[in-house]
């Protein structure tokens, strides 16, 4: 497989401190499997869709307890270079960079309205091995109470050209590699957060039947934050999962209503 594009969206993991409950509600949610956790990588566990890589859960740091949530991992050609142009424009370099054996090296970082997300230079594990089809990643998106913020740091760190949506109802610019949009990023000043969630990179797994899917979620113990509503895009939902981890859900083939024009920033 080749190397992912730079800043292209390529693996995404999330800390749990109950790995089995995290098991069964994924398992039933979206269908996952699950490998062995590597215990040489802090019993680190791949999520399999179809056989295929899609994800990963692993237990908390000793010491490190804080709300679980959803890390997307940025694709780099050089992790260091990388965490230098994040101290550079304002953003703070958490972990890293950080050899994982011969799979790849990570970075954990913030932006400067503090969004976590993570870099991955790519070795033996380059990423998602399955996109954009049921039961795997298909977007993300950042959404900020500073979004000038995101949107002067993101393009500088990584090759991407800035497109906004041509809306007066959404604060919402897409950040391209070359002509595919590849991140989203929403202004959430409005009261689109509660007051005590931190900005964060919401991550969206495709389903078959958003509908459905919430039925098993609510079944297994999940909340449904927004939605399920029709898009141009998709019918989608925010969630969080039995353990109060958010993320997203969308059925890309039900679709509603024409795309929102864009414009180059």
């Amino acid at each position: 497989m080749a190397a992912l594009p730079e800043g292209t969206p390529c693996w995404a993991d999330v800390t749990f401190t109950d790995l089995e409950g995290a098991k069964a509600f994924y398992g039933d949610v979206l269908g996952w499997t699950f490998g062995e956790g590597a215990s040489e990588y802090g019993t680190y566990t791949q999520a399999y869709s179809d056989g295929r890589a899609v994800a990963a859960i692993v237990p908390p740091m000793p010491g490190h307890q804080a709300q679980s949530a959803w890390c997307l991992y940025l694709a780099s050609p050089d992790a260091a270079a990388t965490a230098e142009r994040i101290r550079a424009n304002g953003g703070k370099v958490v972990i890293g960079p950080m050899a994982i054996g011969d799979f790849g090296t990570m970075v954990i970082a913030e932006d400067p309205g503090g969004v976590v997300f993570g870099v991955w230079q790519g070795g033996t594990h380059e990423g998602f091995e399955k996109q954009g089809e049921p039961g795997a990643y298909s977007w993300a998106e950042i959404i900020t109470r500073e979004p000038a913020k995101a949107d002067a740091f993101f393009p500088a760190v990584f090759p991407y050209g800035v497109r906004k949506m041509d809306s007066p109802e959404f604060d919402y610019r897409m950040f391209q590699v070359g002509d595919r949009p590849v991140l989203g990023r929403m202004g959430a000043e409005g009261g689109l957060l509660p007051p005590e969630a931190p900005s964060y990179v919401s991550v969206y797994f495709a389903v078959n039947d958003t509908d459905a899917t919430i039925q098993r979620l609510t079944a297994r113990g999940g909340t449904v934050y927004f939605g399920p509503m029709d898009s141009p895009f998709g019918r989608f939902a925010a969630v969080g999962d039995q353990q109060g981890t958010a993320f997203g859900l969308i059925d890309l083939g039900r679709t509603v209503g024409e795309q929102p024009k864009t414009v180059d920033v």
